[in-house]
């Protein structure tokens, strides 16, 4: 059953594709951002992800003001691309357009190419994303700036024997561990976007205004030629795929499997590292999928009362309902704040195989699944701390993941992919359904027993 809530948007369960640009810019090495338009947008997007990654985070704006609004905004473009070039030395720039560049027609494009040739500007590599905040959510203006920016740099189709690996949002942590397994069966790969290092790194007494770290230009510009390309998430449309983009360019292959979170998602990323690799899996993965296996058997008497209200990015929720569902818990609700037919398309078949009827809901908001979690009497919340007003008004345990996560403290060091964190993940969700329920069964027996007891005497 799918229902699309359209009249009213109440705290709707999405941001603005601006968002995602710059998520994945902070994966490019030396690389820095700049969004084209008002200064509140870049304020807003530098709020978010500072508090969510707690790290400082570095967005400049052309500052658009009324009159850059009526007569267009070339000039303070070209001063803030002046400006990031003196105070930050980059080697890469990356300029996406807010609503307001977007709705007056700006012609990015045509901006830096007039002034890409010309002294200071062409000691930088500039690339440029449309993403409007209206066209879609922070989950488009993601994958629409991973396939922009390999569009711009990935020009060498010589053949090399590396992998192409393609990561949606996910945690700095979970990108740490995706490169450890690659590592571990002797991979030669280019991982991109990789933020593992500029969006969560360690102590410095001194400060740099670019973190180090992140995917280097020279090695997207080789992606062409790759062995093959693995794109981590399957809800991707194909027109915004980096991947699909670069099999239909330049003809390479493409493996387009699930986020690894659940023992039967990092079963197929563990068996295609195999057969891609050649190599054979190592022992400490076997041992750590044996590990997640038992824990699934210890949860499972636990996990049955489990009915769950998932919501957040399409690949994170179909990645997260898969993990309930092969656990035993019950997916009541699976809500997305933006438009994606393949969300529905591949989930429902797996989902009604195992006997359930789950509510889809598409450019939900908050107000709706509030509602609909009390409907489905779901007694578990997953996902952003978006979720923590239904926590609070109606007493149903939020269990925090995805983006953002502002009111807890380590969301950028959370471990959630592979059978390491898929163990940590349902020990986390076990033991709030068991705390849910002990604290349900005191309140039912005081209010049973104890107050009648006192009423009568």
């Amino acid at each position: 059953m799918e229902k699309n809530y359209v009249n009213l948007d109440v705290n709707p369960c999405k941001m603005c594709m601006p968002m995602g640009m710059a998520t994945v810019l902070k994966g490019i090495k030396n690389c820095m951002t700049i969004l084209h338009g008002s200064q509140g947008c870049s304020t807003y997007i530098r709020r978010h992800m500072a508090t969510h990654y707690n790290e400082p985070i570095d967005i400049a704006s052309s500052s658009l003001t009324e009159e850059g609004t009526v007569y267009g905004g070339e000039n303070n473009l070209k001063t803030a691309l002046l400006n990031v070039i003196k105070l930050y030395s980059p080697e890469v720039i990356g300029i996406g357009t807010t609503c307001l560049a977007e709705t007056i027609g700006e012609d990015i494009d045509r901006i830096i190419k007039e002034v890409k040739d010309i002294e200071p500007y062409n000691k930088v590599r500039m690339i440029t994303a449309s993403t409007a905040g209206y066209k879609g959510t922070q989950f488009e203006g993601y994958h629409v700036a991973m396939r922009s920016i390999i569009q711009q740099l990935a020009d060498n189709p010589v053949k090399n024997k590396k992998l192409n690996i393609l990561v949606p949002h996910l945690t700095p942590a979970d990108i740490r561990y995706i490169k450890e397994v690659l590592n571990d069966f002797n991979a030669d790969y280019t991982l991109f976007p990789d933020f593992s290092e500029t969006l969560d790194s360690g102590y410095s007494k001194e400060y740099k205004r670019i973190p180090e770290g992140g995917t280097d230009a020279k090695d997207i510009a080789n992606m062409g030629g790759a062995k093959a390309s693995i794109q981590l998430g399957v809800t991707v449309p194909h027109e915004l795929s980096a991947g699909h983009y670069l099999l239909e360019r330049f003809r390479v292959p493409l493996f387009q499997i699930p986020v690894p979170i659940g023992v039967k998602n990092t079963d197929r990323f563990i068996k295609l590292l195999s057969q891609l690799t050649g190599n054979p899996i190592p022992v400490k993965y076997k041992k750590a999928r044996a590990r997640a296996l038992d824990a699934m058997i210890d949860s499972h008497k636990y996990n049955a009362q489990g009915k769950a209200t998932l919501f957040g990015e399409p690949e994170l929720v179909y990645s997260l309902a898969s993990l309930c569902i092969e656990n035993g818990i019950k997916p009541e609700v699976l809500a997305i704040g933006g438009k994606n037919v393949l969300f529905k398309k591949l989930l429902a078949p797996l989902v009604v195989k195992e006997g359930y009827n789950p509510l889809f809901l598409s450019e939900a908001d908050f107000e709706t699944i509030q509602q609909q979690t009390i409907i489905r009497n779901s007694n578990i919340l997953i996902g952003s701390s978006d979720g923590k007003w239904i926590e609070e008004r109606e007493g149903i345990p939020l269990i925090r993941v995805g983006f953002p996560v502002h009111d807890r403290i380590g969301a950028q060091r959370r471990l959630n992919v592979c059978y390491e964190g898929t163990l940590r993940l349902l020990d986390e969700i076990t033991n709030c359904l068991i705390e849910h329920k002990h604290d349900g069964y005191r309140k039912e027996m005081y209010e049973s027993f104890y107050k009648k007891q006192v009423c009568s005497q």
